[in-house]
């Protein structure tokens, strides 16, 4: 019996590391996908359309060629879960969603910031 709660401990013991590990890999992405929103000025232009932006209207915005759509729906998948941006279905259509801006990312604004705040905010790289 002792040699089965040694085993159990074990394994919850390499489990938990795991999650450590996983946990600090999950939070560089999310800060990676943070300056990658500040770097494409995805806020401002939410905020110039004056309401939540689909998608395809993003893709559009950012001269992002089709087929790397999904990409950037990935990179907002991350920055909805993040907290950075709403993400909501669309009244015209139930298989299209819309963006939309949240308070946090409302700090994110490029236009009316000074350039300091921008080092600030893209501390984030790696390099």
């Amino acid at each position: 019996m002792d040699m089965v709660n040694r085993d159990s401990g074990r394994s919850c013991e390499l489990l938990q590391a795991q999650a450590q590990v996983y946990n600090y890999t999950f939070n560089f992405m999310n800060s990676m996908a943070l300056k990658c929103a500040v770097e494409l000025r995805i806020p401002d232009l939410i905020h110039n359309n004056g309401q939540p932006m689909t998608l395809s209207k993003l893709v559009t915005a950012l001269h992002i060629i089709p087929n790397k759509a999904d990409s950037l729906r990935r990179l907002m998948r991350i920055l909805v879960h993040s907290g950075f941006f709403t993400r909501q279905k669309t009244s015209e259509s139930e298989h299209e969603e819309e963006y939309g801006l949240t308070p946090a990312s409302k700090l994110l604004f490029v236009k009316g910031r000074h350039e300091h705040d921008d080092d600030q905010i893209l501390r984030a790289s790696p390099l």
